[in-house]
Parts: C-alpha cells; sequence; structure tokens
C-alpha cells in the first residue's frame, strides 16, 4: 500500500522551490549586470591597433581572439565618422597554428577620420561576445558612427536566458538526484507520491527550460530583441551551432528519461517479488545512469569544458562533477522530501544516503580540484579575478555544506529502527469483521466511516512523526543542507558564465582590450589648484568632460581665484596623453565665453583609458604654469 503523508499547510519542500525560483531570478539579474568581464572569448589583438593614427587607409581590420568563436558575414563592422558601412561585410578566417584571427576588406577610398570598428560573436563556450573600438586615418575626428551600447548577451533576453538556465541545472539536479535516491537507497520510495512528484517536477523543468534556452539563442547571441524568440529562420541557424546540437540532443535524451520515469514509477513500484524488483532495478540504474550521464554531456560537450587546454579531459571530468552535483543535491531534496512528506523512513535509507552522499563529496572535490586548476591556473588568478573568487565563494559553501551534513550522520545514526509512527498504524487499523459488518449494514455508512478513520490515521501519523525529537532534528539539519545547496546551486550557475580565471589573465598578458560598445556615461569632472608665481597667481582650475567617452565630448574649464570667484586669465590650453598606449599630447584650445569660463565643443578622444589632462594657464605676460591631473574616460 502506498503511504502518502497528509497536506497540512505549504511544505517547507515547497517553500524551498519557491525559494529556488526566486533565487534563480535573482541570479538572472546579477548576470544582467556583469560586467564585461563576462566575456569568455577575449579580443587580445588587432590591426590598425585601438586608438591608432594611421597614415593612408588600410585595406582590411583584422582581430585576434584568445579562443575560438563563430561568427557570420555581419560579426564585424566598420564605420565611417559619418556612420556608414566601410567593411565588404565579408569576414575572412585568418587562423592559423593555434592562433584566432578574422579579417574584413574595407572599401576603397575611405575618407580621412576616427572609424568605429564594432564586433560581436560566439564564443566556444557558448557565450556571446562583443566589443568595439577605434582607429582614425590621418588624423582623429569627430564620429557620428553609434553602436549599442548592451553587451552581447544583455538586457532582458539575457535576464530571462540566465534563469532558465539556472532552472535547467535545478531540474537536472532535482530528477537525476531524486531518481538515484530511490533506487539507491529507498527502493520503497518509487510508490511514495511526493517523491514522484519531485522526480517528475525536475523532468518537467529541465524539458521546459532547454527548449525556452534553444528559443532564446537567436535574440540571447544576436539582435538582444525579445520579439525574435520565435523567428524560425533563427531556430534553424542555431540548431546547426554546437550549443543548438547539444540541447536538441537534451531533448531527445529528456525523451528516454520520461520512458524511465514511467517504468520506474510503473512497473518498477509495483512490483513485489523481491529477486525481480532486484534485477529491474539493476536495469534501471544502468539506463538511468547512462540517460543522466547523456544529458551531463550536453552541457561538457557546449560550455567551458569544451575549450581551453585538455579538453578530451575535461569533458568526462565534467560529466562526473555535473553527476556527483546531482547526486548529492538532488538526493538531499529528495530525503528533505520523504522527511517532510512521507508517513516514514527507516534509518537504513538515510544511512545508506548518507555513504553515497559521501562517495559524491570525494568525486566532486577529485573533479573541482582539477576543473580549478584548468580555468584558474594561478594563485593571482584566483584572488584577482571575478571567477576566482566566485570559485573561493563556492569552495566555502561546500565546506559549510559538508559540516552541516556530518551533524546530519549524528541525527541518523539516531534514529530508531522501526519508527513510532509504523507502531501506531497497527492501532489504529480498522478489524476486519467490524469493516465487514458495518459495509453489510450500511455501504455509505461505512466509506463514511472508512474516510473518517483514514483522515484520524493519518492526523495521529504526522503527529507522532513530528513529535519524534530524532527525525525532527534529522529533517532540520537537513531543511539546512538543502538552503545552502539552493545558494551553491547558483553560484556554480554564475560560475558557468563567467570568463575562466586562466583566460582573463592570458588575455591581460596579451594586451587584450575587451572594450564594450561606447556609450555616454556622464560628465566627469576634475579640480586643479594652480600658483603660477606672480600677482594674483594662485586659484582653482575646474575641468568638465561630458559625457567623457571615446569620441567626441564637450569641454568646459572655469578658473577661480582663492575665494571662489570666476577669475579672468590671458590664455588656458589643454593637453590629453594616454600614456599606457603612447598617443598625445593631443593639444586643446578652448575659446573663451564669459570671464574666467573657456569651452571647446570637439574634444575628439580616440580610444577610453586613464587619461592624464594637463592644464597650462597664464596669468600675466611671464607668469605661466602647467599642472596635470588624470581622468577616467570610457
Amino acid at each position: 500500500m502506498t503511504a502518502t503523508a497528509p497536506r497540512f499547510g505549504p511544505s517547507p519542500v515547497r517553500l524551498l522551490l519557491a525559494a529556488t525560483v526566486l533565487l534563480g531570478t535573482l541570479v538572472g539579474a546579477l548576470l544582467a549586470g556583469a560586467s564585461p568581464a563576462s566575456a569568455h572569448a577575449a579580443l587580445t589583438g588587432s590591426n590598425p591597433k585601438d586608438g591608432a593614427v594611421v597614415a593612408t587607409a588600410p585595406k582590411d581590420v583584422t582581430l585576434t581572439f584568445s579562443e575560438q568563436i563563430a561568427m557570420g558575414n555581419d560579426s564585424i563592422r566598420v564605420l565611417e565618422p559619418s556612420g556608414k558601412r566601410a567593411d565588404t561585410a565579408k569576414i575572412r578566417d585568418l587562423s592559423a597554428a593555434g592562433k584566432v584571427t578574422y579579417a574584413v576588406d574595407l572599401l576603397p577610398g575611405l575618407p580621412n577620420g576616427t572609424y568605429t570598428v564594432a564586433w560581436q560573436a560566439v564564443s566556444a563556450d557558448s557565450h556571446p561576445v562583443s566589443g568595439a573600438f577605434t582607429f582614425s586615418i590621418g588624423a582623429p575626428s569627430e564620429t557620428t558612427a553609434v553602436v549599442s551600447g548592451q553587451e552581447a548577451g544583455g538586457g532582458v533576453v539575457g535576464i530571462l536566458y540566465d534563469i532558465v538556465r539556472y532552472a535547467s541545472y535545478a531540474g537536472f539536479v532535482l530528477f537525476t538526484g531524486g531518481a538515484a535516491f530511490i533506487l539507491i537507497c529507498w527502493r520503497r520510495g518509487a510508490s511514495v507520491r511526493p517523491l514522484q512528484r519531485l522526480v517528475v517536477q525536475g523532468w518537467v523543468t529541465l524539458t521546459a527550460a532547454t527548449l525556452a534556452m534553444l528559443l532564446l539563442r537567436t535574440p540571447y547571441t544576436g539582435s538582444g530583441e525579445l520579439t525574435d524568440t520565435f523567428d524560425l529562420g533563427g531556430l534553424r541557424d542555431v540548431l546547426q551551432t554546437k550549443t543548438g546540437a547539444a540541447l536538441s540532443s537534451r531533448l531527445m535524451l529528456l525523451g528516454a528519461a520520461a520512458l524511465f520515469i514511467a517504468v520506474l514509477f510503473g512497473a518498477y513500484a509495483k512490483r513485489e517479488d523481491e529477486a525481480e524488483k532486484k534485477d529491474l532495478t539493476f536495469g534501471l540504474a544502468i539506463g538511468g545512469t547512462v540517460v543522466a550521464a547523456g544529458i551531463a554531456g550536453t552541457w561538457a560537450l557546449s560550455e567551458h569544458a569544451s575549450t581551453g587546454i585538455q579538453p578530451g579531459l575535461a569533458m568526462p571530468v565534467d560529466v562526473a562533477h555535473l553527476l556527483a552535483v546531482a547526486t548529492w543535491l538532488g538526493g538531499l531534496a529528495a530525503l528533505l522530501t520523504a522527511l517532510y512528506r512521507a508517513p516514514s523512513i527507516e534509518r537504513t535509507a538515510v544511512q545508506r544516503f548518507s555513504t553515497l552522499a559521501f562517495g559524491s563529496v570525494v568525486v566532486l572535490t577529485a573533479t573541482g580540484i582539477y576543473q580549478s586548476w584548468r580555468q584558474v591556473g594561478s594563485w593571482s588568478a584566483l584572488t584577482g579575478t571575478s571567477y576566482g573568487q566566485l570559485l573561493l565563494v563556492k569552495i566555502a559553501l561546500v565546506v559549510v555544506l559538508v559540516a552541516v551534513a556530518w551533524i546530519s550522520r549524528r541525527w541518523t545514526a539516531r534514529l530508531s529502527e522501526v519508527t513510532a509512527t509504523e507502531q501506531e498504524l497497527e492501532s489504529v487499523t480498522v478489524p476486519d469483521d467490524a469493516a465487514g459488518s458495518e459495509e453489510s449494514a450500511d455501504p455509505e455508512r461505512a466509506a463514511q466511516l472508512a474516510r473518517q478513520q483514514a483522515a484520524l490515521a493519518t492526523t495521529r501519523e504526522k503527529k507522532l512523526r513530528d513529535d519524534d525529537p530524532e527525525r525532527w532534528g534529522l529533517r532540520r539539519s537537513v531543511l539546512a543542507e538543502a538552503g545552502i545547496a539552493v545558494i551553491l546551486l547558483a553560484v556554480t550557475t554564475v560560475l558557468t558564465s563567467t570568463e575562466p580565471g586562466r583566460t582573463e589573465e592570458e588575455a591581460a598578458k596579451a594586451g587584450g582590450t575587451r572594450a564594450a560598445a561606447t556609450v555616454p556615461q556622464g560628465p566627469a569632472e576634475i579640480k586643479l589648484p594652480f600658483d603660477t608665481g606672480g600677482q594674483n597667481g594662485k586659484g582653482i582650475i575646474r575641468l568638465s568632460l561630458d559625457p567623457a567617452t571615446s569620441g567626441a565630448n564637450e569641454m568646459h574649464v572655469w578658473i577661480y581665484s582663492p575665494d571662489l570667484k570666476l577669475m579672468d586669465v590671458p590664455e588656458v590650453k589643454v593637453a590629453f596623453t594616454l600614456k599606457a598606449k603612447q598617443i598625445g599630447p593631443l593639444p586643446i584650445t578652448p575659446d573663451r565665453v564669459t570671464a574666467g569660463h573657456w569651452t571647446a565643443g570637439a574634444v575628439q578622444i580616440p580610444m577610453p583609458g586613464d587619461w592624464q589632462v594637463q592644464v597650462t594657464v597664464r596669468t600675466s605676460d611671464i607668469d605661466q604654469t602647467t599642472i596635470d591631473k588624470n581622468i577616467k574616460i570610457g
């Protein structure tokens, strides 16, 4: 007979699942607000270089990346100062000897001025990357070229994609871990409806999230417009990519997983002969492991493990890592469900899970160490990159989770072999003769009495279950484990969309740039005290640059006396220098507007960076001084 727990208010398991969904939304928001460091393929070089001034127009523009990327004919765009396309829209792959380089030919007869190069592609680990920089022909000039300020994979589409990516991991964990818990730890759980719902909900969540990711790939890696979600032409193109093939393969494997679930909760749950059930357990375990490993492989084949160093070893290690995570955390969710929703669970089942969880942690630790070395590579990357810092947070969460699990193991040892609930069930069972006499006298009355007795029995079951101190302590500690596991899964999801520390450091050493498309960010302002040494030679300079980005800027300079009143001087000059790129000084002679106020409306900054501003102030025919200060332009 199937034991089903009564429904008394909101279950902690349901609250935990609701928290998981909410946390997924927060994760998506965090990822959408991530800095350009979330790009996984970095631009490590270009010709012409970022900010370069060339004498004559080059025949093409070449870009070099830190890893393999996927590009289309419109992935690199070169824009004239007027905003018109200056390229032929045909990409050439010049990659050779492990160096990833692409080029786009320029149109002949290009005029002098500042040109904008914008690029967008998909890195080998499935994440969209983009950026922009400028170079000048002849001399820098004003430019009206407009490049979208939204980073690839950002915006509303990016938030939605990150939410469904988190949901796909959560669904995989619940489906895989729940099924493993039943087959390995508690075979009777196959007939317990709350556990059945948990596994089925995991399968439904993973299937729905996979479909959503497949539909969102087009806007996620391209336009960023949510309306392109149901673009059939874009979906056809996605299916031809590595990520599209992985997602479609996952859907086919989920079809096999549906058959596995049907057998597990159908023929297997109804099988009473222990010998036959043992054989079926072995078959289901083998089949389930193959399906789960295949689903895990769809992540390994399309994300971090498929690129970088040692991909042939990294992919099977990643599969083992994912299976260990799912077995541990999903089994934890199944145990929590059994403790809160099932009338009873044997101590042996909890002990088996404790052993299974220990083995999963061992595998998780071994594979995690290898993955950490592969993705980080150095102590400096571990502490100095976003990926390394997130990895430290994940390690800390695992340590806390293991500590709480140790507390759960102590409660497990105190569980009684035969629960009080099972003993009480015998005392509330209706005798066959009494039931028969009632049924023969009045069938309707007998049915009503049976319902009342069933309600009374389930009420007593819940009371006795909740009054069991060992069970009470165990489920509280398991609930704490599950709460930490939700956060751990969120951090893991963020890690999958963060540039590995090794790649980030290598790109920085190569002098690469991850400059995102230039967008207005508001005026930047600096103040500099000066003293020319002559009469009335002291004062304060206030310089404002708007919007403080590469391209055209409006500059204002005010000169104040020590008592903060506008002060007129014979001459003011300004120069900008970017020492890191050996650009400048770029001289600017502002126009006098009124006493103490100078302005220049066409200050052209060729590229973002930490620029040195030099201001020369002359207060008399012989008294002048030059002061400087750095200003961030980005």
